[in-house]
């Protein structure tokens, strides 16, 4: 992508790019004759991904949506309860091999679990945005989700709280700890 494109891509452009690879992501992983990666390492990257991802609506976001959206708290309540059970999932996933009884269960799962998620926000949230936020905001949401996305934790953790707050203050210290287990352990997450 060229710096003029980049420049006038917004968030929304960069979610939905990053819905498409997760989904791209979870296809391979669940088409057991077609899989170019190593399962374990593919679901790690994508694990890495979702989590960013995630902390990232949560902090910036999420926030615009409770501004500018009429129904913002409640769509907000309802994206954190998806978010919650995707990280449920991710953490199931974290703790099976790809021989285990249980991997194809939570890679069907971890399919299906998304997919109301990125209907709401491709289908309803991100056009009423769009018509809501000033363009200029939304180019500058996005440089700030990309940053985020690069301090974030890259491990699910499920019990942690999903605010901004939280995200703001505790997350870079929480995604420093996961990204030197993740060296520690070889696993790849980028």
């Amino acid at each position: 992508m060229s710096d003029a494109e980049h420049a006038t891509e917004d968030v929304l452009d960069l979610l939905a790019e990053e819905h498409h690879e997760a989904e791209q992501m979870l296809e391979e992983l669940s088409s057991q004759d077609k899989q170019e990666h190593d399962p374990r390492e593919l679901a790690d990257r994508l694990t890495a991904s979702l989590v960013r991802h995630s902390v990232a609506e949560e902090m910036y976001v999420y926030p615009a949506m409770r501004e500018h959206l009429e129904d913002g708290d409640a769509a907000v309540e309802h994206d954190i309860s998806e978010h919650q059970e995707l990280e449920e999932l991710l953490k199931r996933l974290e703790g099976l091999e790809p021989g285990d009884e249980q991997w194809p269960e939570v890679v069907a799962a971890l399919r299906e679990t998304p997919a109301d998620h990125v209907a709401d926000e491709e289908n309803d949230h991100f056009p009423r945005l769009r018509a809501e936020v000033p363009e200029d905001v939304l180019i500058d949401l996005r440089d700030k989700v990309e940053m985020a996305e690069q301090v974030a934790p890259t491990r699910p953790h499920p019990s942690a709280p999903h605010s901004e707050l939280f995200h703001k203050i505790v997350g870079p210290g929480v995604g420093m700890v996961d990204r030197l287990r993740d060296a520690l352990a070889g696993r790849m997450t980028g």
